[in-house]
């Protein structure tokens, strides 16, 4: 098991890249990261932290059991959302309060092979997620490439509250889609809100991110002639179990 010195360093390198102005995926406090630690913990961005320039020290240590029997539990007033994120705090006197996405963490944390969690709001993501088209838009696949990094298709999230409202209908989208695909996703898109990058590893984040945000690029691009020529569901199944395809994605995975 990796010490939580170990999985804090993976966790803040994660969230320097995503908080680096070059990259375009947050500006100021936007955004948050989380990493599983054990079974019992995670580390999840502590509210108001600059991902760009966040340390260790900026990160809280969250119980999962607490943080998912809040998302279980009745709806909470904001004063008691926030008395609820004091208690899933491991430490709570480490004078830092987690982010209140924190509940959407704990859920995709909880999930098997997901080890890491980006959340961003890349401009060219959220020029899409902002629209009045944007189900449409992100409906099918554009290129192999997206296939093969960000999976057979994204999970869609209607726009809701942030919080314990948006961690509850994330699980209700999630799981229709693993109920759908037979996997769990790799990209949740929030309408109006931004992009999420599910991963084993830092790299599986970053990957999922940059194709992801590459993707969008490309997508807004196409309304300018005609609009998106997606991929048939057959060209989609086909790139996703072709073996070679694996042995590709494996080599992304570590870096080659």
């Amino acid at each position: 098991m990796e010490s939580p010195d170990e999985v804090l360093e993976q966790l803040t390198a994660l969230s320097h890249w995503l908080g680096d102005p070059a990259n375009d995926l947050t500006i100021l406090g936007e955004g948050n990261s989380s990493g599983r630690f054990t079974n019992e913990t995670f580390f999840v961005k502590a509210s108001g932290r600059h991902l760009g320039t966040i340390t260790p020290s900026g990160f809280c240590e969250v119980n999962f059991a607490r943080a998912l029997a809040t998302l279980d539990g009745p709806d909470l007033s904001d004063e008691l959302v926030k008395s609820a994120l004091k208690d899933c705090v491991s430490n709570p006197n480490g004078g830092v309060m987690p982010s209140v996405e924190t509940f959407f963490h704990a859920f995709f944390l909880s999930l098997p092979d997901i080890n890491f969690v980006g959340h961003t709001h890349p401009t060219a993501v959220n020029a899409i997620l902002c629209s009045k088209g944007a189900r449409e838009a992100v409906s099918g696949r554009l290129s192999p490439d997206e296939t093969v990094c960000c999976g057979p298709a994204v999970c869609f999230v209607e726009y809701t509250d942030p919080g314990i409202p948006l961690a509850r209908l994330i699980r209700t989208r999630v799981l229709e889609f693993h109920e759908e695909h037979g996997e769990w996703p790799k990209t949740v898109l929030m309408q109006n809100h931004g992009l999420i990058a599910l991963g084993k590893s830092v790299r599986d984040v970053q990957t999922v991110t940059s194709m992801y945000v590459k993707t969008a690029r490309v997508l807004l691009g196409t309304y300018a002639i005609g609009g998106p020529n997606f991929l048939t569901l057959d060209n989609v199944r086909r790139i996703h179990t072709r073996p070679d395809e694996h042995y590709r994605q494996r080599q992304l995975e570590k870096g080659n």
